[in-house]
Formats: structure tokens, C-alpha cells, sequence
């Protein structure tokens, strides 16, 4: 490593932490309404939204309501982008003249951006129109961003809130989470990248003579304003088929810091947003350290696997450094280390590097990272209502171990909360395990696969995490746009979407029903180090062994093979 790579390392971790308490607390005002210094300029907007839509502020909805309410909202915006992708051919803003998509992938494209996935099985420039890429992808990326901020606000006030009924209102969280927790730093990180280089244009592509006098066609189009909402809403779609590996997309090292940097800058500070709703900050502290914990330990085992040398190549005659095949060497080892440690830890499926080509190890640390969850930081609202669930799972064996009724936040687990708890801890496994292994058994979806053996095993169990942890990341090896998989994707898609959501808020409206006991001498410490080291354990134990197997006969079993 250089000293530019211990740089990069300090200011990517200042920038995520140093604002994340006044962010979070932002966050807060916001969502509950109260004045913020965005207020005189966005206040009239939304409530304006309010009086377009019918919507009363004041009027909030239990926590059935709430899940019918945002039920309808994204079946509307997948029904309204599925139409749009398979109509495009014949609507605006096409310079190109692309046709409308194959209807698979189409439903494949239109689950991908609603739940916040952004899994693609095209290439972004050869697929796409421009109005495709506004009115469809981009108004989904801060739509199923805002969506999830809204499961996690009506988590915490059903944590915080006793002996109540209702969890909020979704119109109104939707549209205070884009109006405010969005777009304002969207616009600043777009104004940034068209600084840096990257295109805000709707001029036809450019069409230029080679030095070797072949014809050359280079894509444009407004791809800043959707980067910027692909990175801070950890969505990760890309404008371009190569994502952020592409000049046009992530041009220089400072655009590679802002993109990075933007991918976690949400959820770490809403860390801290759930400890102004509990009013104890300590709680955010606790859950903070745990999720730098296991961001740490994955990093450093990423970083030290990709800077091994190839076995293959070994010789006294051969002066080996890190690989570098399937990286831009713009930004070298660390900085895509870096990237595919916090791309998979983030719900976010943007890549500067393609993880087909890393080292066995870097690859597992990144299936880990969503295998578990997506709980270290994750996705907006989303990672952190996942580990919010891992929390009382821990603290659910925590009162176990000491034959107590388990309690968190003066708050009792009992049989129902217990049962949704449950209910969650399968959609990993079922997405994962259930709809990969149909897609690993038969012969026609295999072919999809472009290596033999366990990297080939590898590719398709990368596929399926990645789409049942609705991070949208691949390994760039898998032929993924077949009936089957557009499919069987699409599905695993949405199982890791609504089968979390659903039961968090059911779990929401029964705890905010409950009556708060006070915390004694004798309730368990949610706070502590010791606490945090029971919830890692928990997340690394319940989350991680279940896939212990499948990594074996994967990333684990081409590490061994490699000689490494």
C-alpha cells in the first residue's frame, strides 16, 4: 500500500463520521415535522404535495394502514416503470431509437428498482432511453430509498411510543424522506460530479473517427443527477453498463472519494436518528460499533486477500504485486477494496472493479456482507431496521441465557414479536438457498454460468444474494438475462423486500401497543461493550453459519484450489 491509500482510507472514514450526528439528528426534525433550516425554502413545496394529493398531515395510520398504503404506492410505481420499459420505443426522449425492453426483463428491471435492488441484466447505454432512465429509474431511486426511511421511522416509533395505536402516516414520511432527505443532497453531490466531468446533457451521442479511422459511438445523457441518487440512496444502478468504472460515471480520484463516501453517508447517520426516537444516544453507540466492527474485519480481510499474488505465478524470476486484472487502474487496489467492501456492506450495487476477477477471499467477504442481512449500515432505513431485528434477536437469547422474559428499552419480546423475529430470519435462507439451489439443479439456468467448478458455483451464488439482499451488485461472469433468472431473480427480489418489511411492521404496531416498563438496576444493558459483542456474535453466528456450506463449496473451496 501507498501513502495515497492510508489517505484515502482517513478521509473516507472522517467524512462518514464526523457529520453523522448532526445528520442524524436532521434526520429526526425532519421526519417528525419539526422546523429545520431547509423549511422556509421546502415547507411550502410539501405542503403543497399534501393539498395535490388529499393527504392530512395530522392524520396518522396504524400500523395495517401504513403497509396497505405502501402495498399500493409501489405496485403503482412497477406498474407505471414496467410500462415504460417495454413502451419506450414509442415515447420521447430517445435519441437513440432504442426498442422497448423483452417483457422478463422488463418485470426483472421494474422489481429490481422498486424494492431498491437495481439489479440489471442490460447494459445501461445500449437498453435504455433517456426518458427511461428519468421517469422510470431515477424518480424509483428516491422513491424506494424514501420507502425504506419510512419502515425504519415507523420502526422507531414503534420502539419509542407506548401504549399507542398508530405508527405515523406513509404519504407524509415519503414525502418529507424525499423532499428533505434526499434531494438536497442529491442536487449537492450532482453539482460535484458535473464538476468533476461527469455528463448532465440530453444531446444525442457522440459519434467520433478513431485514430485507426473506425467509427466510434460515446454515450452521454444526464447521468449526474442519477448517479448522485444511485450512490445516497444505495440503490447502484448504473447510467453506463460498467457502473462506476466508467470514465463517464466515476472520472477522476475525487469523484471515486464523493461516490464512495455518499454510498454510507445515509445510513450511518441515521444510526443516530434512532437514538434521538429512543432518546438514548448510547443505543446508537452500541449499534454504530458494531457495524464499523464488522465493516472493519471484512475490510481488512478483503484488503489483505487482494494483495496476494497469484500462486500460478509464483517463480524467483517473477516480482509480483497485487492483481489488478478486472480493476481500473485509476484507482488501484485499495480504492476497489474499499468499494466492494462498502458497495455489498451498503445495499448499494455500484462497482468501480468487477468482482468476477477478485481473489476468492475478497469475493466471500462480499457475499458475507449481504448474506448477513445487509445490517453493516445497509441500505437506507433498510440496513438498519435489519440490524434493529438482529438487536432483538439478541437480546430475545440474552434473556434466554438468564431465564428472563427478554426486554428491550423497557419494551417485553413476547410470543409475537418472537414469531415475526422468526419470520424474518428465513428470507435470507429462502431467496439464497431455496430459489439457488432450483437455479444450481437445473441444466438450462446453469448455462448461465461462464467458469467451471467452485468460481462458477460462486457466480451464481453471488447472483442470488445479491438479489435476495437487494443489493444489485454481480459478478459480471453470469449471464443473467434469461427467462428463468429475469424471473426467478425478480422473485428473490422481492422476497428480500416485503418479506422484511411486512413483518417489521406488524412488529412495529405490536410494540407500540405495549406499555413501557422503567429500566432498573436488574434490566439488561442495551449499550455497553458487552452488549455489542453479543449482537456481532449474534449477526456473525445466526446470519453468517447459515451459509457456512454453500461458501464452501464456493469462494472457500477456489481459495484451497488456487493454492493460495
Amino acid at each position: 500500500m501507498h501513502s495515497y491509500d492510508y489517505w484515502l482510507l482517513l478521509a473516507f472514514f472522517a467524512i462518514v463520521l464526523l457529520p453523522a450526528p448532526w445528520l442524524g439528528r436532521f434526520y429526526y426534525n425532519v421526519m417528525e415535522g419539526r422546523r429545520t433550516w431547509l423549511t422556509p425554502l421546502l415547507g411550502p413545496l410539501e405542503q403543497g404535495c399534501y393539498r395535490l394529493a388529499g393527504v392530512r398531515a395530522d392524520q396518522e395510520q396504524n400500523w395495517k394502514q401504513y403497509t396497505l398504503a405502501l402495498l399500493a404506492f409501489n405496485f403503482a410505481g412497477f406498474v407505471l416503470l414496467f410500462a415504460v420499459l417495454l413502451l419506450q420505443g414509442y415515447l420521447p426522449l430517445n435519441p437513440q431509437h432504442l426498442p422497448g425492453q423483452e417483457w422478463s426483463l422488463a418485470f426483472n428491471t421494474a422489481v429490481s428498482f422498486v424494492t431498491n435492488t437495481n439489479w440489471q441484466a442490460y447494459s445501461g447505454e445500449a437498453s435504455v432511453s433517456y426518458l427511461s432512465q428519468m421517469l422510470g429509474l431515477t424518480v424509483q431511486n428516491f422513491v424506494s430509498a424514501a420507502t425504506g426511511l419510512a419502515v425504519l421511522v415507523a420502526l422507531c416509533r414503534g420502539i419509542a411510543r407506548r401504549s399507542a395505536t398508530t405508527l405515523g402516516n406513509f404519504w407524509v414520511d415519503m414525502t418529507r424522506a424525499t423532499l428533505y432527505g434526499l434531494l438536497p443532497l442529491c442536487l449537492l453531490l450532482a453539482l460535484l460530479l458535473v464538476w468533476q466531468g461527469v455528463p448532465q446533457t440530453f444531446a444525442d451521442y457522440a459519434h467520433a473517427v478513431t485514430l485507426q479511422g473506425a467509427d466510434q459511438t460515446i454515450p452521454l445523457g444526464p447521468a449526474a443527477s442519477q448517479i448522485a441518487i444511485k450512490q445516497l440512496g444505495t440503490n447502484g444502478g448504473g447510467f453506463f453498463g460498467v457502473n462506476s468504472a466508467h470514465p463517464f460515471e466515476n472520472p477522476t480520484a475525487w469523484s471515486n472519494l464523493f461516490e464512495v463516501v455518499s454510498i454510507i453517508l445515509i445510513p450511518v447517520a441515521l444510526v443516530f436518528t434512532f437514538g434521538h426516537y429512543v432518546k438514548d444516544l448510547r443505543q446508537s453507540r452500541a449499534i454504530l460499533a458494531c457495524m464499523l466492527g464488522l465493516f472493519l474485519l471484512g475490510g481488512a480481510t478483503a484488503l489483505w486477500s487482494e494483495y496476494q499474488p497469484n500462486p500460478a505465478l509464483e517463480s524467483a524470476q517473477v516480482v509480483q504485486s497485487a492483481p489488478l486484472e478486472g480493476k481500473e487502474s485509476r484507482f488501484g487496489t485499495t480504492g476497489s477494496v474499499l468499494w466492494t467492501v462498502t458497495t455489498t456492506a451498503a445495499s448499494n450495487g455500484s462497482v468501480n472493479a468487477m468482482h468476477d476477477s477478485l481473489n476468492p477471499l475478497t469475493g466471500m467477504v462480499a457475499m458475507v456482507n449481504m448474506m448477513v442481512g445487509e445490517v453493516i449500515f445497509g441500505g437506507v432505513g433498510a440496513g438498519l431496521y435489519g440490524m434493529l431485528l438482529f438487536v432483538l434477536i439478541a437480546v430475545f437469547l440474552a434473556g434466554l441465557m438468564i431465564g428472563r422474559t427478554p426486554e428491550y428499552l423497557g419494551k417485553k419480546l413476547q410470543a409475537r414479536e418472537v414469531q415475526l423475529l422468526v419470520a424474518t430470519l428465513l428470507v435470507m435462507p429462502v431467496g439464497v438457498l431455496v430459489l439457488g439451489a432450483i437455479a444450481a439443479s437445473l441444466p438450462g439456468p446453469v448455462g448461465a454460468v461462464s467458469n467451471p467448478g467452485a468460481h462458477g458455483f460462486s457466480q451464481l451464488l453471488y447472483a442470488y444474494t445479491s438479489g435476495t439482499a437487494n443489493n444489485g451488485s454481480a459478478f459480471a461472469g453470469f449471464g443473467a438475462n434469461t427467462v428463468f433468472h429475469n424471473l426467478m431473480i425478480g422473485l428473490a427480489m422481492f422476497i428480500g423486500r416485503f418479506g422484511y418489511i411486512l413483518p417489521i411492521l406488524a412488529l412495529a404496531g405490536s410494540l407500540a401497543a405495549k406499555k413501557s416498563a422503567p429500566q432498573g438496576l436488574n434490566s439488561f444493558p442495551t449499550h455497553g461493550p458487552l452488549f455489542t459483542g453479543l449482537l456481532l456474535v449474534t449477526i456473525l453466528l445466526v446470519g453468517g453459519l447459515t451459509f457456512l456450506p454453500t461458501l464452501a463449496l464456493g469462494p472457500i473451496a477456489e481459495h484451497l484450489s488456487l493454492g493460495f
